[in-house]
């Protein structure tokens, strides 16, 4: 049993978890997970004995870091707890989505699972987040996050429809919710500058450019 977790236990826990699914379930490497955190690897790496006495993740020298199935489930509590409070602060409060993620990152390990269950509820049980991840249920489900495609992947004349797009970077998220670009909004692209040039979508009858880079990171499907 590992007992109560300690803020910086989950922060760790949830950022394995994250670096594992988009490094496709492969081992995550101490200084990914370092950089990630933005801690000193000295740091990380005595987290990460302790994580392992705890039963929580397997960690062989040299090979990185995976969760065991209670520290996926830690992980999984986590998230529910983050992404239903930055749901709630959404959709009630009244915040901005660039708002939502510092607040939900301190919130997260203060709520109690009962308080973040009824504000679900209160919120009709959503299944994503105001930036398009999912949210875990209670009984430490997830649904399967496709694949998927960058923003700047799609040709010029195709369409997509914006899934998801990370909550980390509030000026970003300003900016794009400023083109009309958050989740569920259908996107075409019109033109692709050449040598790395912007990206001509149009967005709601409206023309509006993407630099390569943050279209990059808009996830469409």
């Amino acid at each position: 049993m590992h007992g109560v977790l300690t803020a910086p236990a989950e922060d760790c826990l949830k950022a394995i978890y994250d670096l594992e699914r988009s490094g496709r379930g492969a081992a995550v490497t101490t200084n990914d997970l370092a950089h990630r955190l933005d801690l000193a690897a000295a740091s990380v790496t005595g987290m990460v004995k302790r994580l392992a006495d705890q039963g929580l993740i397997d960690h062989a020298p040299y090979r990185g870091v995976r969760l065991t199935e209670s520290g996926r489930r830690a992980a999984l509590r986590t998230l529910r707890r983050h992404r239903v409070i930055e749901t709630y602060l959404v959709q009630v409060l009244g915040f901005g989505w660039d708002r939502v993620h510092d607040e939900a990152e301190r919130l997260e390990h203060a709520a109690s699972d009962e308080l973040v269950d009824r504000m679900a509820a209160t919120l009709g049980d959503p299944a994503t987040d105001p930036h398009g991840a999912p949210i875990p249920t209670r009984e430490g489900g997830i649904a399967e996050e496709p694949v998927g495609r960058a923003l700047s992947e799609l040709a010029e004349g195709e369409r997509a429809v914006v899934a998801r797009v990370e909550d980390e970077d509030g000026d970003r998220l300003r900016y794009l919710a400023s083109l009309g670009v958050v989740p569920g909004v259908e996107v075409e692209v019109v033109e692709r500058a050449p040598f790395g040039g912007p990206v001509s979508l149009r967005v709601s009858g409206e023309l509006r450019q993407l630099g390569p880079q943050l279209a990059a990171q808009v996830m469409v499907a």
